[in-house]
Parts: C-alpha cells; structure tokens; sequence
C-alpha cells in the first residue's frame, strides 16, 4: 500500500491533518508536555492541552508554535512525528508528499523551518503554501478567474489577510495579533483592574463563550474565579460583557487598520470586486461574538464568515493535494 499524500494546517494553537482520501483525521492542540529535566515526553496534543496550567514544577506544558512559525523546533519535530504516527499515515514502502501551510510574509529562514521541519517526519517531498490562499481554497472561493478575492484568517499567532486574482496574492499583510493576543488581552484586564490573576484556559473560555466586540450587554455578567494578587488566596468576581469589548478594543482596532492597509494597496478594478463580494472570514477568531457586525461597520463592505471557519485551511490543503503537479512547478 502506498503512503497516502498529506495537508498539514501547522497552527500555533492546532495541528490539523488532511490525508488524502480520508479527509480531515486529526485536530489536536499545539502543545507538548515535557519532563524538564531529562526532556522526556509526557504527553501532546489533546492530552497535553489538559495539563496547561496544572503541570507540577519538574513538568513543563510548552507550545512549541509561536506567532504561526517554529518557535522550537525540536519539539515542533517531536509533535509532528506523534501525531503522523496517530493516523498511521507512513508506510515501510513509500514515504508520503507533504503539503504545510506558512503565515504570509514569513522570512524565507522561517519558512525553511516549518519545510525541514516537515521533512524531518519522513516526507518524500515538501511544499510550502501561503496559509490565506489555502484558506480561500478551503472556503471555496474560486480564486483562478481574474477577479479580487478577499480573505482575513484569524488564528491562534496571526491574523493573515490577503486579497487574491488568479491563483496569486495580490496585496497581503500577516500581524501578530490573533486568538493568543486576544487571550492575553483579557488575563491583562483583569489583573490589572481586579487584581485577579487567571489562567489561559479560563480566558480563553471568556473570549469563545462571554466576550462581544461590537454591542455587549452591560446586564449580562459571568463569574470568574483566580488568584487574589494582593492576598494570594483564590477569589471569585464577577465582570460583565462591556468590559470583554473593552479588554478586546485595542487589538480588533489594529486587525482593523491592517486590514483597512490591505485594502488601500490594492487596484482599483479589484477592489469594485470587494465592495460587491466582501470579505470571507476563516480560522477560530472568525467566530469571535460581533466581529462580523464591528468589520462591517468599519470597512462598509459585507463580512461573511465561511462555512467551516475552523477547519477551512486544511480542506484547503486537501483541494491543493489534487493538484501537486501544479505546485511542483512553482517551487
């Protein structure tokens, strides 16, 4: 039996795997849990994910991506290699062709990285494809014919927006503000007005299930519970939805103005195609409460999100997998 072709979504807070013919056989957290002294693998992915936070002082939870690229690479190796073991992908005889995606405007050192990285698992050969045209792809947009596409890829690292015409990117912009910052923006919040110190997990659920960046609701409230910085006993307080698009402010208006840079870039005649197609949100921030409603109102084009956010760039990468011959020509 021969190794099935692969598509690997490397994000910085999920792996995702596409096998060619199977579809999508794995969506796992970024995360390695090692032991510190002896640099032992405990645990990764889903597993691993479980333990941030509540590790004991000789084990350490590490994400290994940073800002959509490498941030360690031998562990960004060693994550790789137990997930493709997982699906059982590899095979005795043959080795599988990979297909990675990469932030836009990475640097080549970076994205020579995320390749070797690839190579590493065992892969016959690699190719490297810009994340927000993958994305696209996924989405599906048709972005062969000679008409503007726009889409804005919030991840966990980046947020990555591209405007695309047949089959290339035509203006980009790739900031480090996404699912992460975001997360960080609340722990920042609440430290500092409540003195409170809480844990990524608990922000993170506040973010996905509480926050609203466009028109919270100054009633709705939600206990949370910490650590008192000044006593440093647990406490519980309570903070309302306003205070979510407060924390969340200064972020969304720099995605905003990257994405109002973007548009100011590009040709007139395309963007007439914006203003009548919009812009196609993907990745985990498109799902983030008001964010479609705030875009719309700030660049006065229509915001829709696609259908599967979360899963877009690696069904991008399956579509892309048809075609390698075509890949293999651009690289």
């Amino acid at each position: 039996m021969l190794a099935k072709d692969m598509g690997i979504d490397l994000g910085t807070a999920n792996v995702l795997i596409y096998l060619k013919g199977r579809g999508i056989v794995l969506n796992e957290p970024s995360v390695v849990v090692i032991e510190t002294e002896t640099k032992k693998v405990i645990a990764v992915g889903k597993e691993a994910n479980e333990m941030l936070g509540r590790t004991p002082g000789k084990v350490k939870a590490i994400k290994p991506m940073k800002d959509g690229v490498i941030a360690d690479f031998e562990l960004t190796e060693i994550m790789l290699n137990q997930f493709i073991k997982k699906i059982k992908a590899r095979n005795l005889i043959t080795r599988p062709r990979i297909l990675i995606c990469c932030p836009t405007n990475i640097t080549p050192v970076e994205k020579n990285a995320i390749k070797e990285a690839a190579e590493r698992t065992g892969a016959r050969k690699v190719y490297i494809e810009e994340e927000p045209k993958v994305a696209a792809i996924g989405a599906g947009m048709d972005i062969s014919k000679p008409t503007a596409n726009m889409v804005l890829d919030i991840g966990g690292g980046t947020t990555d927006i591209a405007i695309l015409s047949m089959n290339g990117i035509v203006s980009s912009a790739s900031v480090k503000i996404a699912g992460n910052v975001l997360d960080q923006d609340i722990i920042k919040y609440i430290r500092e007005k409540y003195k409170l110190l809480i844990g990524e997990k608990t922000a993170e659920d506040i973010k996905i299930n509480f926050s609203n960046v466009y028109k919270p609701s100054k009633k709705e409230k939600l206990e949370i519970r910490g650590r008192d910085l000044i006593t440093g006993l647990p406490h519980a307080i309570e903070i309302t939805q306003d205070e979510t698009k407060e924390a969340l402010n200064d972020s969304i208006n720099r995605i905003t103005k990257a994405i109002k840079n973007v548009l100011e870039q590009t040709p007139p005649e395309l963007s007439a195609d914006i203003v009548e197609k919009g812009v196609i949100l993907t990745g985990g921030g498109a799902l983030l409460t008001g964010l479609v409603e705030r875009l719309e109102e700030e660049l006065t084009i229509p915001v829709l999100i696609a259908e599967t956010p979360l899963t877009c760039v690696a069904e991008g990468t399956g579509i892309l997998l048809d075609n390698l011959k075509q890949l293999s020509e651009d690289q």
